[in-house]
């Protein structure tokens, strides 16, 4: 997908600089490119001259076991819903008793498993608030923001 046309003259980058860096500098701007907002290196370096705020993310790669949890906690509950909205539709379009009976005991089937999952999203993110809270805590003891 080809980037956006510029309209003002004035804010088109028409002008070209070359510059020539050691390999350090390269896996430096690389490195900093990698984990910043920027799409290439002409941009992070674009905004260093700028001096515009470059965004540096940062992953912490203990979060990555609960990070995974997560994820799959999500894919279960929105499964379990989309379970619970068949067993809703199935109930309201059935005439007889008895098979509404039936889709009422496999609704609450599904909101019991649903239950169990949702205490153990809870659980997680109590634990991920609590080393989030203790990190920033921590940075602003430190005087960091």
């Amino acid at each position: 997908m080809p980037r956006p046309k510029i309209k003002k003259e004035e804010e088109k980058l028409k002008h070209y600089i070359r510059i020539r860096v050691d390999e350090q500098t390269l896996k430096r701007l690389d490195k900093m490119q990698k984990s910043s907002d920027c799409k290439g290196i002409s941009q992070l370096a674009r905004k260093i001259l700028m001096e515009e705020p470059v965004q540096i993310f940062h992953r912490d790669i203990s979060m990555n076991g609960p990070m995974e949890e997560l994820a799959m906690i999500r894919k279960e509950i929105r499964s379990i819903g989309i379970n619970i909205n068949q067993q809703t539709y199935h109930f309201h379009t059935s005439q007889r008793k008895a098979a509404r009976m039936f889709y009422v005991e496999r609704t609450k089937e599904l909101y019991e498993k649903i239950e169990i999952k949702i205490e153990r999203l809870l659980e997680i993110t109590d634990k991920l608030a609590g080393k989030w809270l203790q990190k920033s805590s921590a940075e602003k003891a430190s005087g960091g923001s």
